[in-house]
This record gives C-alpha cells, sequence and structure tokens, in this order.
C-alpha cells in the first residue's frame, strides 16, 4: 500500500531561477556532451514549425505546432540541460496559453498531448486497445486547442529532454524534488518571455506526479519568477504521499482505495454513477473509518466492516474477512480476475491483461495499462515530431524513463506533499481558480483523497475555487470519449469560455 514519489508515477503529466537566455541559444554545448553510452549527442535543431488543423465539433481549427528546446543553466550560466517542448498556437488576438506536465516522475508529455487534450490522438489506455495497435492521429474531439493555445513540457529525462552533465550532476540539478519545481518553473517563465505572452491568461495542467508538480510551481512561479497563474487543472493528482502511510494504524490508506474498487464494481454491473457513489463515499468517511479506528475494543466493528465491504465490492467474503475488510491494491488486483486467469491495472482497475504467472504468490508482471501504453505513444509522438513537423532529430525519445525513477532523489519535505503549496497559491491569488479531476475506478492516485483533503482546506471566499470532480474511467479516464468530453466541458467552466 504505501507508495514513495517514484512509484506514483505518471503515467500514466517546474526550476532553478537562471539567467535569461538569448533568443538566438545554440545548443552549441550538445556536441560536448556524452551520452551513458560514451557517445557524443549531436547538438539540437532549430525549433521547426507546421501548419495544421483539427475538427471538433464540425468546427475546423487552424493552428501552428511548434517542436523546439530551451537551456536550462547553472547559476554560473553554463548550459546543463535543454527541455524539449510541443507548442501548439492559433492566431488571434487574447488567447490564454496552458502549459501541461505530466509526471512518474520520468513521464514525457505525451500523454497530455496525445491523449488528452493536444489537437491529435492515439488511441491507448482502455480495455481491448494493443500496443501493436496501429499508432495513427486523429482528430481530438477533446481537445482544449478551441479556447487556449497549449505548450507540453518533457522534463529533462523524458522525451527528448536532455541533461547535458554526468548523472550525480543531473540528480543534483533535475532529478530532485525541489529543482525539478525550480527548473521547471523556469521554461515556462522563459517560453513567456521568448514568445511574447506574459500579459497573456495563463494555465496550467498536471497529470499524476504531475499534480504534485502543479500546486508547487504554481506557488513557485507566484512568490519567485513574478507569473501568476489564472487557474489549475490537476488530473489524477498525487497530492500528498503521506496519506498512503501508517496502514497499520490510519484508516485514510483504506479509505482511499475501497471508493474506487466500489467503484469498478459498480461499472462491471453497469450502475455506476454519481448518484450511486454518493453514499459509498459517505460511509467511507463514516462508519467504515469509524469502525477500523475501534479495532478490538469493537468486537462486532470487523463483522460490520467485512459485511459492507463485500457488498459493496463484489468479492468473495473468504478474502474481505482475511483482509479485515482492509483490501490491499494488489492483491485486489489479482483477486478480482483471478478466475479468468487476468490481472486488473492499478491504474484503471476494469483493464486487463493476463497474468502470466497466475501460481506465484506474488504478481510477477508489469501493469497491464503501463505495459500497453509506452508502444503507441511513442511510435506516434516520434513520427510527428521528426516527420510531420519536421524537427529532425535521431535521439531516443523517452515516453516513460525508468532511469529517472532510479536516480530521483526525495528532498526533505517531499514526504509532506504539494497541499500546503495548493493552500498558498489559492491564498495569495483571489482569482486563482482549480479543478482537480479523477477517474472513479483508480487506484494508483484515487479520488478519495482529493475528497478528504479539499473537505479539509478553508473556503478562502468562494468555495467553489476548488473543486474536485469524478468520472468514469481510471487514471486516464480521458482515454474515454464520454468522460473526455465531461472533462473539457468542466475545464471550459474553469477558464470562462461559453
Amino acid at each position: 500500500m504505501r507508495k514513495t514519489l517514484q512509484t506514483a508515477l505518471l503515467t500514466t503529466f517546474v526550476l532553478f531561477a537562471a539567467p535569461a537566455f538569448a533568443a538566438t541559444h545554440k545548443p552549441a554545448a550538445a556536441s560536448e556532451a556524452t551520452s551513458d553510452n560514451g557517445f557524443h549527442l549531436p547538438p539540437f535543431p532549430d525549433d521547426a514549425h507546421v501548419a495544421q488543423s483539427t475538427t471538433v465539433d464540425g468546427r475546423t481549427i487552424k493552428y501552428t505546432a511548434t517542436v523546439g528546446s530551451l537551456p536550462v543553466r547553472d547559476e554560473k550560466g553554463n548550459v546543463t540541460g535543454e527541455v524539449v517542448f510541443t507548442a501548439y498556437t492559433v492566431a488571434g488576438k487574447n488567447r490564454p496559453v496552458t502549459f501541461a506536465v505530466n509526471g512518474g516522475p520520468g513521464a514525457s508529455s505525451v500523454y497530455l498531448n496525445l491523449g488528452a487534450i493536444g489537437p491529435k490522438k492515439v488511441n491507448f489506455g482502455v480495455e481491448g486497445d494493443n500496443p501493436s495497435d496501429p499508432a495513427t492521429l486523429h482528430d481530438n474531439p477533446g481537445t482544449w486547442l478551441g479556447f487556449t493555445d497549449l505548450v507540453f513540457i518533457d522534463p529533462v529525462g523524458t522525451g527528448f529532454s536532455r541533461a547535458l552533465v554526468d548523472d550525480k550532476e543531473a540528480t543534483k540539478q533535475f532529478y530532485s524534488t525541489d529543482n525539478d519545481i525550480k527548473y521547471l518553473s523556469r521554461i515556462v517563465y522563459d517560453w513567456l518571455l521568448k514568445n511574447g505572452r506574459m500579459t497573456s491568461r495563463k494555465y496550467l495542467v498536471g497529470e499524476s506526479y504531475g499534480g504534485f508538480r502543479g500546486p508547487r510551481i504554481t506557488d513557485y512561479l507566484q512568490t519567485q519568477l513574478g507569473v501568476a497563474m489564472n487557474g489549475v487543472v490537476l488530473l489524477s493528482p498525487y497530492l500528498d504521499p503521506a496519506a498512503s502511510d501508517d496502514e497499520n494504524v490510519s484508516p485514510l490508506p483504506w479509505m482511499q482505495t475501497l471508493p474506487s474498487i466500489a467503484a469498478a464494481h459498480l461499472e462491471r454491473e453497469h450502475k455506476l454513477s454519481a448518484a450511486a457513489m454518493a453514499p459509498i463515499i459517505e460511509y467511507t468517511r463514516g462508519e467504515y473509518a469509524s469502525d477500523l479506528m475501534r479495532g478490538r475494543a469493537d468486537p462486532q466493528a470487523t463483522d460490520r466492516v467485512v459485511k459492507k465491504v463485500t457488498e459493496l465490492t463484489g468479492l468473495d467474503p473468504l478474502f474481505v474477512k482475511r483482509s479485515g475488510g482492509r483490501l490491499e491494491t494488489q492483491a485486489y488486483l489479482r483477486e478480482v480476475y483471478r478466475a479468468e486467469g487476468r490481472l486488473g491495472s492499478r491504474y484503471d482497475s476494469n483493464v486487463t491483461a493476463w497474468d502470466p504467472f497466475p501460481y506465484a504468490p506474488h504478481q510477477q508482471t508489469g501493469d497491464p495499462i503501463l505495459n500497453g501504453i509506452v508502444a503507441p505513444t511513442t511510435s506516434a509522438m516520434v513520427n510527428f515530431v521528426t516527420r510531420t513537423v519536421g524537427w529532425k532529430y535521431d535521439g531516443r525519445y523517452n515516453a516513460l524513463s525508468y532511469d529517472v525513477g532510479r536516480l530521483w532523489h526525495e528532498d526533505d519535505d517531499a514526504r509532506e506533499g504539494s497541499v500546503s503549496q495548493l493552500r498558498e497559491a489559492v491564498a495569495n491569488d483571489p482569482g486563482l481558480r482549480v479543478l482537480i479531476a479523477h477517474g472513479w475506478d483508480d487506484l494508483s492516485c484515487p479520488f478519495m483523497a482529493s475528497v478528504l483533503i479539499v473537505d479539509q482546506m478553508p473556503a478562502m471566499g468562494d468555495p467553489t475555487r476548488v473543486q474536485v470532480k469524478e468520472y468514469p474511467g481510471g487514471h486516464m479516464f480521458y482515454a474515454r470519449p464520454d468522460s473526455q468530453a465531461a472533462l473539457t466541458a468542466d475545464v471550459r467552466a474553469l477558464y470562462g469560455v461559453k
């Protein structure tokens, strides 16, 4: 049950305050750098552009797609890394701009780009999708490009972005919780400066560990770099790592996951709805929590929990009894589909794959969704960048880098999460609005955690400035057309767009 920041993922969407760079930046230092294999890295090409269009609800949107890079400098002005971005801009005045970052840490922004909000989309992340399916891009009906320009940021070590220093120095400068926020925030600032967009309305969207980044980036931009966001959207965010700890005493870990397991059961019975979930949420924050805390002081408490949890989840009563009504995520994902010889995904428990080792005492293979998303997203993005846009680079593209996770360093305040920064950012700016969006079935970043977190926040004027919304689906609930459409409608409301 316990998770570190490295295992939180994503997927599954920030930086030093450095001297301003010249608009004519040429990464000559790249030719001096070497890769992990000892080969010299070729310099990045200049920014590349292509005119494209997409059709949404019968409306054609013409836009320019740009792939380029921005340097990251140390305190001496030396270029120590290069961050690649993909931007989609539409001609016109007073266009907002939205910056998007995924999670991991170690995930590129391809999942938000080609899955959620970019103008083109590739299919992945739902039951029935296969890694070997054609990685064909098509118009995205849920794109946000109709009401905001979009800038997708790939942190160092993801996508084509890279460090120009050795692993030890890269861990210090890029692969740590604090400096990650500082250099990514500076990338936002630098893109705005380079493109003359400082006076545009600004928004930030972060997914999964990008949801951990989101409040911290917003707060750092506000207080250190002088850039204020108008709104923040956090998709399946990982806001409070500590809430998953202390499962031997605290009911919180089990309170977070039970509603998502119950939601998955309702979905399998075609009964999932907000109305059906409401009493489950109330039971979880009330009688369930109370009975878990009673423990052996009330011998009937465990019996009540087991009976109710069995009813809500449809699981084998013996399995629920042996767990004491405390459903450990990976054990549940094997148990629920054990009779079929399949595994459920942590990111959407109703997306399954065959279990190649069904008699092993513990799961021996990767997650069904993670195993299936790297191939289509990598193939589609590399083809788009190098062929469609024409940003010619032959380095490796990391849709999901496990090397970044291996090198990642958690600073002292990492376990505190980003709830404090969320509160401070909302308090600092009465105009800031926040939408926290989750899929019902997500067990990697359960929606109930955000519900409990926001319940404890002071209203700070208008309580609707911070909202939690849930949709059918899992971690990448936007892979489902109906959920994506509902999310887009809620985001339009946040942006004040009709």
